[in-house]
């Protein structure tokens, strides 16, 4: 018998509301429908908040009834996936030794306050840490090897590992068509409105127990991540630096997330590739029923499964149809998997996750269902 840290449940939320490209065009103008279609291979996205389309603005809920409107928020995404992924474990929330929210779209961004909010609204013992990783696209596999390496250490026996992206409450038409100009290393213009196209919401969950089992048992078998340099998000909507009530040090797109768009396209096959053949050997490589890849955008992931030479069929996608949910996608592409039958716990299904993302974070994990 050996201990490994064992996947147990994993749960999802995306929301039911489309976003065609025609209605992102209307409200962010820049590209057309078809053009946004052909570049990236998007033909929709979810989002929680609705807009408008003639101010190009987000509504939010009211705030007299924001409590009435389930989920609205970003907390409540995490907490839809996070008690599914509970659910579907058969882990009690008062179980959990630690609870890591990964995002950067948080409800408020200071003080771990969505992970506390969480820690809260599930009755978490007083003695479970709750922490928000300030983390994009590959935040979920970075954070997924630091919470292994933890559990091997014999402190957690049982962590609960939350991300998520709330796009829509940034959409504003001055934000995100404001251009920014040119820097040295970048001679062109670069456009804030692509990033707006590109995104969606959503949350997803998954559950990690320490537990014994056979040799070739459940578990996760590989574990890989890393660090790099590289400007793949060229604004970091807002900060210290950069806040609006100081006078000349700021514009519009400022306070947008904005991706340099090749940048991202050159880098991740570079670090795709460098976390499969940390986490695969080739033998393994032939017992692969899925993959979990992060998603910038179908055409950047589709040339790199060419690339790889990895099967079609066993690549998990939805960002044509929901958007990219960064740091989320990998989970909610498992969750949709388990409910689906398309893999299942217990079964000895090898799965990987691998994602880059951000500047720069990446990593993968083997793991046997």
């Amino acid at each position: 018998m050996t201990e490994r840290v064992c996947v147990v449940g994993a749960g999802s939320f995306v929301p039911a509301r489309t976003i065609s490209n025609e209605r992102i065009a209307k409200a962010i103008p820049g590209w057309s429908a078809a053009r946004i279609e052909e570049k990236i291979g998007i033909k929709e996205r979810r989002f929680l908040w609705d807009f408008d389309d003639e101010t190009g603005r987000a509504i939010p809920p009211p705030d007299d009834v924001l409590g009435r409107f389930y989920p609205a928020t970003n907390t409540d995404m995490c907490e839809v996936s996070l008690r599914q992924a509970l659910s579907r474990s058969g882990v009690e929330a008062k179980e959990l030794d630690a609870l890591f929210v990964v995002t950067c779209t948080p409800d408020a961004p200071h003080f771990n306050h969505d992970a506390m909010v969480l820690h809260e609204r599930l009755g978490l013992r007083e003695d479970a840490f709750a922490l928000v990783v300030d983390d994009g696209c590959g935040g979920t596999p970075y954070v997924l090897d630091l919470v292994r390496k933890m559990m091997d250490g014999g402190r957690f026996r049982t962590v609960a590992v939350v991300a998520s992206a709330f796009t829509s409450p940034l959409l504003n038409r001055e934000v995100y068509t404001d251009e920014l100009p040119p820097t040295p290393g970048r001679p062109k213009a670069l456009n804030a409105y692509l990033s707006m196209y590109v995104f969606g919401d959503g949350a997803g969950a998954v559950v990690l127990r320490k537990q014994e089992g056979e040799e070739d048992g459940p578990g996760i078998l590989n574990s890989f991540s890393g660090n790099a340099y590289a400007e793949l998000v060229t604004r970091r909507g807002g900060g210290m630096l950069k806040l609006p009530y100081q006078p000349g040090r700021t514009r519009p797109s400022d306070m947008a997330f904005v991706v340099d768009g090749f940048k991202v396209a050159r880098s991740y096959p570079e670090y795709m590739q460098k976390c499969l053949d940390a986490v695969l050997t080739p033998a393994l490589r032939e017992q692969v029923k899925r993959y979990y890849f992060h998603q910038p955008n179908k055409r950047v992931m589709d040339s790199f499964v060419n690339r790889a030479g990895l099967p079609k069929e066993a690549v998990a996608c939805n960002v044509d149809r929901i958007g990219n949910t960064s740091a989320a996608g990998m989970l909610i592409l498992l969750a949709d998997d388990l409910e689906q039958g398309r893999v299942a716990l217990g079964t000895g299904d090898l799965v990987v996750v691998a994602a880059v993302g951000a500047n720069v974070h990446y990593g993968a994990q083997l793991v046997r269902l």
